[in-house]
């Protein structure tokens, strides 16, 4: 098998997948419980946020565990547009977004809130002066990715950052999703910060919302008592747990890991380059990690269909997008319809080969060659 979608979900290492189990078996209070084993549970609790804190660069009370990164954008957008009502309803982001935002504010945008698209250069990186420009009064949120999941793109989110700190009242949210354990990541300038267990080789159903102290949040869930007083329920230490264990275990030899992906992602494009039915649509600009293609005249489902009798795995969009032909992200980046309807995201880990890279390249030319036959039967 040859897996090339790691951004749409990465398999569970080993050692995290043992911590959990380790906390399951000997950590069995409810960590909301006042008995010996519920105060146990609190404790490891306690060990689990202090470390995603340390590894993020944050404080212990900035962290807030959450069911994913889904979550994690909506309570960051709909916590913030609920509590700051009296600031304004003019929200700020761009088409790049994963559909965890760009639903949120279409929700929102029915509720009466102005939802404004900040322009991008030819690389895909928001204007700054159209973000200049855009910002006003009743500005209340800036919500974008670090990285886009769909093509790549890394916005600067320090230099978007500063600017915002002239703009007291507007919250600066990132979701960092697809930049957590594949860069440097640096939250002195953000307000709000975004991220998932499931994208850095830990187990599904557990993330995180970075909320800097100075901001208020107001909580989707209500109920009691719980890690933190922005999201009620039932505290699941075990998947706490393991989480810190995945963060800690990303962030190790991240240099070198990186490195190792670059060198894949540059034999990719050498290859892709030589074939004329494909046009790349990331930008050397993007993290090595993605690598967007454009197939002429096959559709993309036909093509992972294709990939996958020969047991290769890939993406057409990002997994939580809605069924639609074009992505939306290509077609702000490129204007050009016929590739927004024909993308292929292939996606890379440290744990991806040269071997895997081969195959891939050359099931994929001997997959174009067939559909490109059969198509003109």
């Amino acid at each position: 098998m040859v897996y090339l979608d790691y951004s749409a979900t990465t398999p569970v290492n080993k050692e995290v997948l043992d911590s959990f189990n380790k906390v399951v078996m000997e950590y069995p209070g409810n960590a909301n419980s006042m008995h010996k084993l519920g105060t146990k549970s609190w404790h490891l609790l306690e060990e689990a946020t202090k470390q995603v804190a340390s590894l993020m660069g944050v404080q212990k009370e900035e962290v807030i565990f959450t069911s994913g990164a889904s979550e994690a954008n909506n309570l960051a957008i709909m916590g913030v547009v609920n509590k700051y009502k009296n600031r304004g309803k003019h929200i700020l982001t761009t088409k790049l977004e994963h559909s965890s935002i760009l639903e949120t504010l279409s929700y929102l945008e029915k509720e009466g809130y102005k939802i404004e698209y900040l322009k991008l250069d030819s690389n895909g990186h928001v204007d700054i002066t159209d973000l200049k420009k855009k910002l006003k009064e009743e500005t209340v949120l800036v919500t974008l990715a670090q990285v886009s999941s769909e093509i790549g793109i890394v916005q600067d989110i320090n230099k978007i950052g500063e600017i915002l700190k002239d703009y007291p009242k507007v919250i600066f949210h990132v979701d960092g999703t697809q930049a957590v354990g594949k860069i440097p990541v640096n939250l002195d300038n953000v307000d709000l910060y975004s991220f998932s267990s499931h994208k850095i080789y830990g187990l599904n159903g557990v993330g995180a919302l970075i909320k800097k102290r100075h901001i208020e949040l107001e909580p989707l869930i209500h109920g009691g008592k719980s890690q933190t007083i922005y999201r009620s329920g039932t505290p699941t230490h075990a998947l706490c747990a393991s989480f810190a264990k995945a963060l800690k275990l990303v962030l190790e030899n991240n240099r070198e890991k990186y490195n190792h992906v670059l060198k894949l992602n540059q034999k990719l494009r050498e290859s892709l380059e030589t074939m004329n039915e494909v046009i790349i649509n990331s930008d050397i600009y993007c993290i090595p990690h993605i690598l967007n293609i454009s197939i002429k005249d096959i559709k993309p489902e036909t093509m992972l269909h294709a990939l996958e009798e020969s047991d290769i795995y890939i993406s057409t969009k990002t997994a939580c997008s809605k069924d639609s032909s074009m992505s939306l992200g290509i077609f702000e980046l490129t204007h050009d319809k016929a590739r927004a309807n024909s993308g292929i995201r292939i996606s890379l880990s440290y744990l991806t080969t040269i071997d895997d890279i081969d195959y891939f390249l050359e099931t994929l030319k001997k997959k174009i060659k067939e559909l490109s036959f059969m198509k003109g039967e």
